[in-house]
C-alpha cells in the first residue's frame, strides 16, 4: 500500500473526500515528524510508539576496499508496536 492507496482507504472508511483524507494524513505525518525532531515521543495506544534513539559511533568496513572506516554517531527513529497491532499481525 502506498500513500495514495492509504488516502483512498481513509476516505472510504471515514466517509470523507480524498482531499480531506489527504490533508488529515499530511497533518499526521507532519506532527509525527515535528514531535520526533524536537526529541519527543509519540504513543498511539494499541498501534505503537515512535521515539528517537541515538546510535553510537562505531567502526565499519568499506566492502570494496576492506579498509576500516569510522561511522559517525546519529539519531535514528525507532518504532515499538502496541499489543493490538502485534495481535492483528499474528
Amino acid at each position: 500500500m502506498n500513500k495514495s492507496d492509504l488516502v483512498e482507504a481513509m476516505a472510504a472508511d471515514a466517509g470523507i473526500s480524498k482531499a480531506a483524507a489527504a490533508k488529515a494524513l499530511d497533518s499526521l505525518m507532519n506532527n509525527v515528524k515535528n514531535t520526533l525532531k524536537d526529541g519527543g515521543k509519540l504513543a498511539l495506544v494499541g498501534f505503537g510508539s515512535f521515539a528517537v534513539k541515538e546510535r553510537a559511533a562505531r567502526q565499519g568496513r568499506n566492502p570494496q576496499t576492506g579498509e576500516t572506516i569510522q561511522i559517525a554517531a546519529r539519531n535514528v527513529v525507532s518504532f515499538k508496536p502496541g499489543s493490538e497491532l502485534k495481535d492483528a499481525v499474528n
